[in-house]
């Protein structure tokens, strides 16, 4: 009877991989490594990656734990990320454990499995021709425009952070960030404190603990955000790490980032990171912003160190028809602790 019933998850589990697979691995390849791992899974850890790779990680599960020492091509951690998230993973070196995950605390008798436990490392793309002729410097206002838009948008374009409502990062009541959600030029609702050492920020419920967009009260929203909110889903996992804050993209759409620490050295505007699906981005270095102090982009004004600003599904920039952060419908401002 129990050896029907691991034959059963068996199946269940291989009816949940990945249709594609990667090149190089040849007819059966797959199959006979992912056999030899189940086979290794208690009864419990088993049935445990059948709930997990079923459910998409929809819910924070625990850790499948394989035993270290398996004579197998594959780690298996790689092998289940390529069965049942990513099949054209290759490397460990490309997973991120994600901060809620025991296997990533050391050298441990185990390995974690879970494949809704890692993230792959988002890496800058090469940029697609800009849509406009956008120079490095600051961008004058548009005399069409009434004042406010023309103060706000020219804030962004120049750096300069004096408007009230972006305010610098002057937090002292013992949380590590802020989070204020904004529809194109409008905040909407309070600023979210943030004290655990992570926090999801998502759309509706029920999608677990966290900075749910749907309980922010607006007056009117325009068709654009609407729809941009609708790709929110399950949006983003903001955790504070050693070294600095990593964002993970658990939406079905990429979100675009910028933060002081992104743009390399010389560079002439923020650098806008886009993050896919299931990746994650160390999206403000602690080391970097340390020396920086009051820093400035060349030819603009000043920038605050110690924010970072997520667009939902649409980007912006000089690669982009939007050209400012606050032409995106449905973005974050993350606002952090400079004690931290």
């Amino acid at each position: 009877m129990f050896c029907s019933r691991r034959a059963g998850l068996v199946r269940r589990l291989w009816r949940q991989r990945c249709t594609a697979a990667a090149p190089e691995d040849g007819p059966g390849t797959l199959k006979l490594a992912a056999h030899a791992l189940f086979k290794k899974l208690k009864d419990e850890e088993l049935e445990l990656l059948v709930q997990v790779v079923e459910s998409q990680g929809a819910w924070e599960s625990n850790c499948v734990w394989a035993p270290r020492g398996a004579k197998q091509g594959l780690p298996p951690q790689v092998l289940v990320c390529r069965l049942f998230r990513w099949p054209d993973l290759h490397h460990s070196q490309e997973l991120k454990h994600l901060c809620y995950c025991a296997g990533g605390c050391g050298d441990l008798a185990a390995l974690c499995c879970n494949p809704h436990h890692f993230s792959r490392l988002a890496v800058p793309e090469t940029p697609p021709p800009p849509y406009s002729k956008a120079s490095c410097g600051p961008s004058w206002p548009d005399e069409s425009q009434d004042l406010g838009t023309q103060l706000l948008e020219f804030s962004y374009s120049s750096g300069d952070w004096s408007d009230t409502s972006l305010s610098w990062s002057t937090i002292k009541d013992g949380c590590w960030c802020k989070l204020a959600y904004w529809e194109h030029r409008t905040r909407v609702g309070r600023l979210y404190a943030v004290h655990e050492a992570s926090v999801s920020v998502f759309c509706e419920l029920p999608w677990g603990s966290g900075f749910c967009l749907a309980q922010l009260p607006a007056a009117h929203r325009s068709h654009a955000v609407r729809r941009a909110r609708g790709k929110i889903g399950r949006g983003l996992l903001l955790s504070r790490e050693p070294g600095g804050i990593w964002a993970y993209n658990r939406s079905e759409h990429p979100i675009f980032v910028s933060s002081p620490t992104l743009s390399p050295p010389g560079a002439c505007r923020v650098t806008v990171l886009k993050v896919l699906p299931g990746y994650s981005a160390k999206v403000f270095d602690y080391e970097w912003a340390r020396g920086k102090g009051g820093w400035r982009l060349p030819g603009e004004g000043p920038c605050d160190p110690h924010s970072i600003c997520i667009s939902f599904a649409k980007g912006w920039g000089p690669c982009y028809s939007r050209q400012f952060i606050t032409s995106c419908p449905c973005w974050l401002e993350v606002l952090l602790n400079r004690l931290c």
